[in-house]
């Protein structure tokens, strides 16, 4: 899906997911250390991320889109092609 195809809210949505991430990564400790959020900026973080999700699902939804998950890449694709198996003949 290309840029063309999305919508301005839904690139709107896509950057702030971007930005988000970005300012969750720049401020992650490392383990042991205290989290320079408190615990409400943190549960606010979590919920913007849901409404971005629930949001981008919705416009999908309409637009008739698949949904969309990511994937890693080392992650077999799903096919749908059907494999004949067919049992070898004992040598009697």
């Amino acid at each position: 899906m290309s840029d063309n195809d999305l919508t301005i809210e839904h690139q709107i949505l896509i950057t702030m997911r971007q930005v988000l991430s970005s300012v969750v990564r720049d401020t992650t400790p490392p383990p042991g250390m205290r989290h320079p959020l408190n615990a409400a900026t943190i549960d606010d973080i979590k919920q913007c991320f849901a409404l971005i999700t629930a949001r981008e699902q919705e416009l999908n939804a309409s637009q008739g889109r698949p949904e969309h998950r990511p994937r890693y890449a080392d992650e077999p694709r799903k096919s749908s092609q059907v494999v004949k198996l067919v049992k070898p003949k004992k040598d009697s």
